[in-house]
């Protein structure tokens, strides 16, 4: 899977964020494997020490497996102010995880983000590719059984 991915893209470390994205985006637990590092490395001629150092730079990529859902809460100052923190505690409670963990059943990652960039509909979270906002604990309710269903 590795390898295929790699060969769509042109064999120089300018297009290792692409790799990255790709590979990611087409694991089902979401995340860059050691393996996947290993493929990466021989296809570019890197050394995996500087694809490490760009998997930790970045937040957006993950180095551990992740739910099937990844929800990104922002913590910007305007979702702050706008309840953010009551919207986090929710969540916890809801999936049973802290922060940066996923729920037993593999279907959700919780995650905090600097800033999904909808200001306006503060607080906001992202689930997989979808915004939500102008949260309250209710909708936050509505929205996590919407997606445990499948919807």
């Amino acid at each position: 899977m590795y390898k295929e991915i790699c060969s769509k893209y042109e064999a120089t470390k300018d297009n290792l964020i692409y790799i990255l994205h790709d590979i990611q985006d087409t694991h089902p637990q979401h995340y860059i494997s050691d393996e996947a590092v290993t493929a990466i490395s021989e296809y570019l001629s890197i050394p995996p020490n500087h694809i490490y150092g760009v998997l930790t730079f970045y937040t957006m990529y993950s180095t551990k497996p992740r739910g099937k859902n990844i929800i990104r809460l922002c913590e910007s100052p305007p979702c702050y102010i706008k309840g953010s923190e009551n919207i986090l505690r929710k969540l916890k409670v809801l999936l049973g995880v802290d922060t940066g963990e996923t729920s037993k059943d593999g279907q959700f990652t919780l995650e905090l983000c600097a800033c999904l960039g909808v200001c306006g509909n503060a607080p906001v979270m992202m689930i997989n590719d979808n915004v939500y906002g102008d949260l309250t604990e209710e909708k936050v309710v509505e929205i996590i059984e919407k997606v445990r269903r499948g919807n």
